[in-house]
């Protein structure tokens, strides 16, 4: 009897370890494509990371747009309390315009810029994503009628 015991419970441990080990290599492997949501406020605030991967929200500031060769864009990205220089290199999409939302996917330099590879814009209010309405919300310049979608 106490053999068959312990042989369940080397079994239960046995099973507990690579249980433990398939969750630690999925957590590992994620955590080099999570990207977190910033405004500008958030970005201007000391102690952000320098480097790091995360999505930049807010309107496109009225007068920032310059556009230079090789399709470079500098746009600044603001939530009317804090401005982020923004520099993209390719194709906008057509919804792009001052005093939209948009959404950049990117890298903060050290410089306190930030270096989108991705650019989002908006089709309207009800298509804003959920942390940028938020954002704007709580600063009180959200013009949304409705609540926005996911």
């Amino acid at each position: 009897m106490p053999r068959r015991k312990s042989r369940r419970l080397l079994l239960i441990a046995c099973c507990a370890a690579v249980l433990a080990l398939a969750v630690g290599l999925i957590l590992s492997a994620l955590n080099g494509s999570v990207v977190f949501f910033r405004s500008p406020s958030e970005l201007a605030l000391p102690g952000t990371a320098k480097g790091s991967r995360l999505r930049l929200g807010g309107l496109v500031k009225e007068g920032s747009i310059r556009r230079g060769p090789d399709q470079t864009v500098d746009f600044t990205v603001t939530d009317t309390n804090a401005s982020i220089p923004v520099r993209y290199t390719g194709l906008l999409p057509d919804l792009f315009r001052e005093g939209q939302g948009v959404v950049a996917e990117g890298v903060l330099q050290p410089d306190g810029s930030f270096r989108a590879d991705t650019v989002l814009a908006k089709h309207d209010e009800t298509y804003m994503p959920r942390e940028v309405a938020a954002a704007l919300k709580a600063q009180g310049h959200w013009q949304g009628g409705r609540a926005p979608a996911n």
